[in-house]
């Protein structure tokens, strides 16, 4: 029978709690549960002379200095804990565990106390501390405070980080934005070429997103879509100059704006995209995996006319394949203009960008 004694690294609820189930057998031996209780406590600890029940015992422990150590020490680990997020290598329900431990061994019960606590331990300046101070003001409880952290936690583990591979899926038909490297159009620009791809995401349809910060916010984040099987190829349209006409070229079957794949760096390429909530005109907050997106463009070389991605059924062919078509229009939006964004590995940043 291993039973634990009392040397003041317990808290006192905590440990007669755990010695109440010999409660019985005591009674009925060692000279019965008090004095047994009483036995366990080391002698180093310095009780009454008189203790007539477990409710004196209790307040006896709770009154020596070694509960006020115990209690201080608890404060000092819940000031110097930091939350890891599991994108790097952190675990929430062992931090929770840990969290919610330290509150009980230092007997912190009010609910501002214990979020001023949880909150120090965030990483400053992240996605973490910033949807904390908003949704905390109205948590009343230990069980709505970490309902909400845990629904924060998830949040995050869905962003779609600067740096992040990601998949585009054409809601309409299913299909996701592809290229092959080193396959060309045979009209227009003959640049490698756009479609609409597989019905599940495969190598040729992913791509890392780029726009030089840590979270895109929607309305004012412009992004680049870099082809992972390429070599450094971009999204874009491009503007031909006086050899090929001057105007932007045309897709190969529908005649709309030519959308292609490429790493040229002149006034000539465009290849930063926008996007907006496909349903939400004046949406806030940040892009996530599974959202439903409009992604547009504008021609840098046409009064910045902004045009929008769009697949549609229609296809063209090179050599004896076939590929459905991708374009840019700006014509009014519909379902084709639709594309959800899938988060298939999330960049992590850096610690020192997560934290002060």
């Amino acid at each position: 029978m291993d039973i634990r004694k009392y040397n003041g690294n317990i808290h006192p609820d905590e440990w007669i709690l755990d010695i109440q189930k010999y409660n019985y057998m005591w009674e009925k031996n060692y000279g019965g549960f008090l004095n047994t209780a009483i036995s366990l406590v080391d002698p180093t600890i310095k009780l009454p002379t008189e203790i007539r029940d477990i409710e004196e015992l209790r307040n006896a422990l709770k009154e020596n200095i070694s509960f006020t150590v115990f209690k201080n020490t608890n404060k000092r680990k819940l000031q110097s804990l930091k939350y890891i997020p599991e994108s790097r290598g952190g675990d929430t329900s062992k931090f929770i565990s840990n969290f919610l431990k330290l509150c009980y061994n230092a007997e912190i019960n009010d609910i501002e106390e214990q979020k001023n606590y949880l909150c120090e331990s965030l990483p400053m300046r992240s996605f973490f501390s910033n949807e904390f101070y908003k949704k905390m003001q109205n948590v009343n409880s230990i069980n709505e405070l970490i309902k909400e952290f845990e629904d924060i936690v998830v949040d995050e583990s869905n962003l779609i980080k600067d740096e992040s591979i990601v998949a585009l899926k054409h809601i309409a038909t299913g299909k996701y934005l592809s290229s092959i490297e080193n396959l060309h159009y045979t009209t227009g620009s003959k640049f490698q070429l756009i479609f609409a791809g597989s019905l599940v995401p495969d190598s040729n349809s992913l791509w890392k997103i780029k726009f030089g910060k840590e979270l895109a916010t929607y309305n004012n984040t412009s992004i680049k879509l870099q082809h992972i099987k390429s070599n450094n190829k971009f999204l874009g349209i491009y503007y031909g100059g006086y050899y090929e006409g001057y105007g932007y070229y045309n897709s190969p079957s529908t005649n709309y704006t030519e959308v292609s794949c490429n790493n040229l760096n002149h006034g000539y390429w465009c290849e930063n995209w926008n996007f907006n909530d496909s349903k939400l005109e004046n949406r806030q907050g940040y892009l996530k995996s599974n959202d439903i997106i409009n992604i547009s463009i504008e021609k840098s070389r046409d009064n910045n006319k902004v045009e929008f991605l769009r697949s549609h059924d229609i296809q063209f062919t090179i050599g004896n394949d076939t590929f459905q078509e991708v374009i840019c229009h700006n014509e009014r939006l519909g379902g084709n203009d639709e594309w959800c964004i899938e988060l298939i590995k999330q960049y992590v940043w850096t610690i020192d960008v997560l934290t002060d």
